[in-house]
């Protein structure tokens, strides 16, 4: 029996994929596209973790002066044997990633953009005794590759012409121009924008990019990735030959995210097709341009977990995968039309959105407006179709989005909603104090500031279990308390069990969802789940002498609270 691939999960290096005998999802179609209708600078906009990078490296390994041909056989390319023999292997290639960039100071971000592209200079190791160069243009690339105490020397006069630099040596060396790739481009800029030093940061990657992808003689063309689209008046002020392609344009719209049939192949070679429908429902749905694609990293992950163990169900791999800063910032912002837009966006149905298609750093949370243009452009929502003159039809892609806005941005907003101290604290104190009323208006209150989960598309668990980590979040307000939440007490687990030290009051508290506005039923059937299950048992056996046991029902956004 041969021998099944690897999967390529965290692998981004195209030639690591192929000798290394790596899964492959054959997206050398983006080379033949690119070649037939680039422009001088392309920039490529999409969500973490949807294929950027490999196709970057897949860009390297092909147009790069002593690449290995062998690496593309049997792809789509090697059937294009014309655009192979004018293009392949024949430039130098200076490619550059910003992803892992960062620093908390302007300074400390300069160091890390210099180690960069010092260390991409020094891939070029023969330019500092090329024949073809003179000795002016030598110390040029020395300025790029001195390094003194562990770091780079480089001044900021060379650190901002290095990629023209670097350009115009290796054009002279070879004789012809270069082709530059920038990978995830603005996440210097997202850094800056979090450490407060955006200005300056944007300052100089206008300066870098203006010598390297407009008054740069020895580009042959320049491909560039990034997340959001910055304005163009930010950091690439005059230049007039960008060609832009976002998550709303339909070229190159299945090169970025894995296709249905794509999607279907992989698990027919795994034998993991039983697991197609669930896959769909949790990973697939993004619209990008005309193609409906699902998140590499997600199915690659899910795949790799259920060679493992059979029986594992989906879950999120995406949130973790990149900055929320942005977005919890807009967050912060929200009024009350924005919490009910989010709310319809749950449960399922659509909004129609302006959308922005360039933002600067330092305008974006000007106006809580700017949010569906940033989770359009992060991953957060996709888009359904245009509706007018930049308006389009914004929904949440699939099951696992969903439950990241139910689970995550949820949690932004309790956030935002707890600041009163004052306020909190009476609540809190009122399930000491067996103040039913007053918990139940204190509830209520928080239940309008946030979101809640509708009846429709989220199944009911889920919508338990916003309310139940909603009231959790209120009530570690009170840091002396002994809060446990899902812990076996009695004959299973309840949903939160408190210890109040000093009073020696134990309380137990059982969430439930009302069916069709049914609270009190919904309270009925909480208590009696506390008794029967035994929840106070274990209150009990730590010595609590006074239980209070809660029954409280919540439906959208209203509560009733029980005391049995």
């Amino acid at each position: 029996m041969t021998a099944k691939k690897k999967l390529p999960v965290g692998i981004e290096d195209f030639r690591e994929f192929i000798s290394e005998d790596f899964y492959y999802v054959d997206k050398t179609g983006f080379i033949i596209d690119l070649l037939r209708g680039w422009g001088k600078v392309n920039l490529f906009t999409r969500p973490r973790r949807f294929g950027k990078s490999l196709n970057m490296s897949m860009l390297k390994a092909f147009f790069e002066i002593g690449n290995d041909p062998a690496l593309f056989d049997g792809l789509k390319i090697s059937r294009e044997d014309s655009l192979c023999c004018q293009y392949m292997g024949k430039f130098p290639v200076i490619s550059v990633s910003l992803k892992n960039i960062g620093g908390r100071t302007f300074d400390a971000a300069c160091n890390a953009l210099r180690d960069v592209i010092g260390k991409t200079a020094m891939a070029f190791p023969f330019l500092a005794e090329s024949s073809r160069l003179t000795d002016m243009q030598k110390n040029l690339y020395h300025a790029l590759t001195e390094v003194k105490n562990g770091f780079f020397t480089m001044p900021e006069a060379a650190l901002t012409a290095s990629l023209q630099t670097l350009s115009m040596l290796l054009s002279r060396h070879y004789g012809q121009k270069a082709i530059l790739l920038i990978d995830e481009y603005d996440v210097l800029l997202d850094q800056a924008f979090q450490g407060g030093y955006y200005n300056e940061m944007s300052g100089l990657i206008r300066r870098l990019f203006s010598s390297a992808l407009k008054s740069n003689d020895s580009l042959y063309f320049a491909v560039l990735t990034g997340c959001l689209r910055v304005s163009k008046e930010s950091i690439f002020t005059g230049l007039n030959n960008l060609k832009v392609l976002s998550v709303t344009d339909q070229r190159f719209d299945e090169y970025f995210g894995f296709t249905d049939s794509e999607v279907k192949e992989l698990l027919a070679y795994y034998d993991l097709t039983e697991h197609y429908n669930s896959i769909r429902e949790w990973y697939n749905g993004y619209l990008f341009g005309n193609a409906s694609v699902y998140c590499p990293w997600d199915v690659l992950n899910y795949c790799d977990l259920l060679l493992t163990d059979p029986g594992a169900k989906p879950k999120d791999f995406w949130s973790n995968t990149s900055s929320n800063f942005i977005v919890r910032r807009l967050i912060d912002k929200a009024d009350r039309q924005t919490k009910d837009e989010i709310e319809c966006l749950i449960a399922g149905e659509t909004i129609t959105k302006e959308i922005r298609q360039e933002l600067t750093y330092s305008e974006l949370d000007h106006t809580i407006e700017n949010l569906w243009s940033v989770l359009l452009t992060t991953g957060y929502l996709t888009q359904q179709g245009a509706s007018g003159n930049n308006q389009y039809i914004l929904a949440i892609p699939n099951t696992e989005i969903r439950e990241i806005f139910i689970r995550q941005i949820r949690e932004w907003f309790t956030e935002s909603t707890v600041r009163d101290t004052a306020k909190l604290n009476q609540f809190c104190e009122a399930f000491r104090s067996a103040d039913v009323q007053k918990i139940e208006a204190g509830l209520n209150a928080y239940l309008w500031d946030t979101i809640s989960i509708r009846d429709t598309f989220v199944r009911k668990s889920l919508r338990e279990n916003f309310y139940h980590g909603l009231l959790l979040g209120l009530l570690r307000h009170m840091e002396n308390w002994l809060i446990k939440s899902n812990v076996e007490s009695g004959e299973g687990y309840g949903d939160i069990l408190i210890e109040i030290p000093g009073s020696r009051i134990g309380i137990v508290i059982e969430v439930k969802y009302a069916k069709n506005d049914a609270l009190d039923d919904a309270c009925a059937e909480a208590l009696q789940q506390i008794e029967e299950k035994g929840y106070a048992s274990r209150l009990l056996d730590d010595g609590m002498t006074t239980i209070r046991k809660y029954g409280i029902a919540c439906y959208k956004k209203h509560c009733k609270v029980a005391l049995g």
